[in-house]
Formats: structure tokens, C-alpha cells, sequence
């Protein structure tokens, strides 16, 4: 059995516990490591040109370099929103439209808009819907950081500081804001708001290689919903991230006001029929896989990483779901034991599709791993395979097969077709 050398930026126990039960040996991030569990801040400098540093074959780490592309608010809408028109120019079926123009299969992103950049196409659009409510949030900052409600434009100009023309400042040249139309009939369970947060892992981008794990979970608000505009300043009420909610006086921290994503799909299945609740899982797997497509052409696809994403979704009271960003981080601090468990699974089951067990790291290795090492992961698209005969009974057996939601073509999508998707 080959001892590994791991170093990591985080003291988090999920972490540590997993490298300790499988007896690797700790080392610095400046040392001889096997394994690099990494913050997003040290990922420059393991690949910046200054550095010199060179990756040997035996050495993954858990970001690719510029992660952000998909990370970052911003970037990640702008990369969507150029793939919808390279697959429009292309004439795909993927990106057919409807008779208001809006995409059929690909409007998972509410409407955004970036600022200062798209202020005046902002508030061009405002005026034709003036009593819509906005959500603005900088590009930069996770965790809830910085998040407000707008629903007047008097609201803007009061924050950028600069109410007195028509030119439009943010508070710094950095601090860049999307603001997106705020989903203000989100589904409620109980009165009360919540989101998925769904992980999704990452071996390759070219050719894609994902896998979504079954253990999500939803986040719900402490405080029942209320869309009233005396309720806009209340995060309480709108903002499902733990670290606001665990701040309110009705937070629970025996269950941290979380729900499995197994739960939720009983819930739904019960009220709402299995058929409907199949659909929507099927389009959040949809989703997911072509937010990944979106940037697989603008990734540095570096075969030394791997990335553990957390996926944040909202469903609406029609059962649509709507992807509002993608964590490069997604937090690994336990709010309840069960919490714990969940995240300790996660990283073991990430480390069993990453290095094949018993093995050193080995970035020549073919990244399909046997269908026993998944753990709670299905895969939900690889590529080659997409490219391959499916029929294939040897190779079915090896990998397993993809999500129903990655077989069939956009057209078939919501019947489950059973062909290979591509």
C-alpha cells in the first residue's frame, strides 16, 4: 500500500480525519506532497509562471487554475451567456428558442446583468418592468457577504456614492456587483425559503468528466417568506446561507436548518407526483452539465486537478430550477453531526474516484475509475463515453451508466430518452 504525502491549507477535521484513517504522512505545502488540498488564494502560486514550480505525475490538487471562470459571479454568467450564442450560431437544437425569445433549454440563469459595465442596459430594462425586485451581489465575496434587495433605482445611485450624475461608480474599481432579477416565487416548504446545494465533482474538462453527489442538502431561512418590500432588508427571510441563518434568533442547531436532498425528493414526490420530481432532477443534472460545457473550452484543463464544486440552486413555485452560482470552496465546517458524517463521505468518496485506491496519484492514469469506487457520486456525464457505443455491455458494467438526463437529446429530455446524449 503506498503511503501519500498530503498537505493542506485547511485544519478543517472532515479533512484531516480522511488522511489520518488512510495513514498518509502530512508534509508542507512547500514540500515533497502526493496530495494538495489548497485554498483558492495559494492556487496562483502553485501555477504561476514566477514560481518555477513544475508538477511531478505523482502530485493532484484539488483546483484547476483558473477555476474561476465558473467560480466567479460574473464570469460564470458571462461564460454561459457566450455559449448560448456559439450553440445559436451552430444551429444546435440545445439552444432553440421560444416565441418570446427566451431559451428553451437553456434559461437557467436568472437575468443579469454586471456593474458599473451594464448599468445602462440595466436600467433600460428596469424601467420596463419597474416593480420587479433585483439582487445584488459582489463578484468576489461568498457566504452572503455584501448581498442587498433592490427594487428602485434610487437605491443604486444612493450606494454607488454618486447620486448626483448619471454616471455610475461603485464603492471601489475592483469591487465589480452582478445584479440578477431575484426569484421572488421560490417554492416554499413550510412557509419557508430554501436552496440546494449539490456537489459536484470535477476530473476533466476536456473531455468533461462530472460526477453529482446523492448527499446534498437543502438550506432553508429561519423566517417564513414574506415578498413584501418591507421585508427587502430582512436576509432572515432571503438569504439561505448558514452563515446568516445560524445569526437569527430562530436557528436550530440540531438539525442547522438543513434537509437531505433525499428528503426534499419525498417531500415532492408525495405532493407533487414522482413523475414531476423525476423531471426536475433531470433538469438540475441538465443544468449542471452544461454550466461545466460552458467553460470547458476556457478552463486550463490541467490533468494534475481535480475540483469539488458547490453547486447553489434555487427551485421556483412552478418546480423550475435556477442555478445561481457555483462555489469553488464549498464550506467543510460541520453545523450539525449529521452535517459532519455527510462532509466526511464526501471528501473519502472524492479521494476514491481521484487516486485509485491503494495507489500513489498518477495524472497518466485514464481518470475511469471502477464503478464500486463511486461511493454516494454517480457519474452524470463523460464525454468519451457519450462518444462511445453506450451499448457496450463490458464497458456499462465498468462505469456505470450516466444520468438518465445526459441520455436523449435536448428535444427528448423531458422524456428520458434513452439515447446516448451528446
Amino acid at each position: 500500500m503506498a503511503r501519500i504525502k498530503f498537505a493542506s491549507d485547511f485544519d478543517k477535521s472532515v479533512l484531516l480525519n480522511n488522511f489520518e484513517n488512510r495513514c498518509w504522512i502530512q508534509v508542507g505545502p512547500e514540500d515533497d506532497w502526493n496530495f494538495y488540498w489548497a485554498g483558492v488564494h495559494n492556487i496562483r502560486n502553485v501555477f504561476s509562471v514566477e514560481s518555477g514550480f513544475r508538477l511531478q505525475d505523482d502530485q493532484v490538487i484539488n483546483h484547476f487554475p483558473n477555476h474561476v471562470e465558473l467560480t466567479r459571479k460574473d464570469l460564470m454568467v458571462k461564460n454561459i451567456k457566450r455559449y448560448r450564442k456559439d450553440l445559436e450560431k451552430e444551429g444546435s437544437p440545445t439552444a432553440e428558442k421560444d416565441e418570446l425569445g427566451r431559451f428553451v433549454h437553456l434559461d437557467f440563469i436568472p437575468q443579469t446583468f454586471m456593474l458599473p459595465a451594464d448599468y445602462n442596459l440595466f436600467v433600460e430594462e428596469f424601467r420596463k418592468n419597474p416593480n420587479t425586485t433585483w439582487i445584488m451581489k459582489p463578484c468576489g465575496k461568498a457566504r452572503g457577504i455584501g448581498i442587498f434587495l433592490v427594487n428602485k433605482l434610487s437605491q443604486l445611485k444612493k450606494w454607488s456614492r454618486d447620486g448626483k450624475g448619471n454616471s455610475f461608480t461603485p464603492p471601489t474599481a475592483k469591487e465589480t456587483y452582478v445584479i440578477s432579477k431575484y426569484i421572488d416565487n421560490p417554492l416554499l416548504i413550510g412557509g419557508k425559503k430554501f436552496d440546494l446545494r449539490l456537489y459536484v465533482l470535477v476530473t476533466s474538462f476536456r473531455p468533461l468528466k462530472c460526477y453529482m453527489y446523492r448527499l446534498g442538502f437543502c438550506r432553508f431561512c429561519t423566517v417564513k417568506y414574506n415578498a413584501s418590500l418591507n421585508e427587502l432588508d430582512n436576509m432572515f427571510v432571503h438569504l439561505t446561507n448558514v452563515s446568516i441563518q445560524k445569526q437569527g434568533e430562530d436557528y436550530n442547531a440540531i438539525h442547522g436548518g438543513k434537509w437531505t436532498t433525499q428528503n426534499l425528493r419525498l417531500f415532492l414526490e408525495s405532493t407533487r407526483g414522482k413523475e414531476v420530481s423525476d423531471k426536475l432532477f433531470d433538469e438540475i443534472n441538465w443544468q449542471t452539465v452544461h454550466s461545466l460545457k460552458a467553460v470547458a473550452g476556457v478552463v486550463s484543463n490541467d490533468r494534475h486537478c481535480f475540483e469539488c464544486y458547490g453547486y447553489d440552486i434555487i427551485i421556483d413555485d412552478n418546480l423550475k430550477p435556477w442555478l445561481i452560482e457555483v462555489n469553488a470552496s464549498p464550506s467543510l465546517s460541520a453545523t450539525t453531526s449529521s452535517d459532519r458524517i455527510m462532509k466526511y463521505r464526501l471528501i473519502s468518496d472524492v479521494i476514491n474516484i481521484v487516486i485509485p485506491p491503494g495507489e500513489l496519484p498518477d495524472v497518466r492514469w485514464s481518470k475511469i475509475p471502477d464503478k464500486e469506487n463511486y461511493g454516494h457520486f454517480d457519474l452524470l456525464y463523460d464525454e468519451e463515453l457519450a462518444n462511445l457505443d453506450l451499448n457496450n455491455p463490458d464497458l456499462r458494467a465498468k462505469t456505470g451508466t450516466m444520468s438518465s438526463a445526459m441520455r436523449g437529446n435536448p428535444r427528448d429530455i423531458r422524456k428520458g430518452s434513452q439515447a446516448t446524449w451528446k
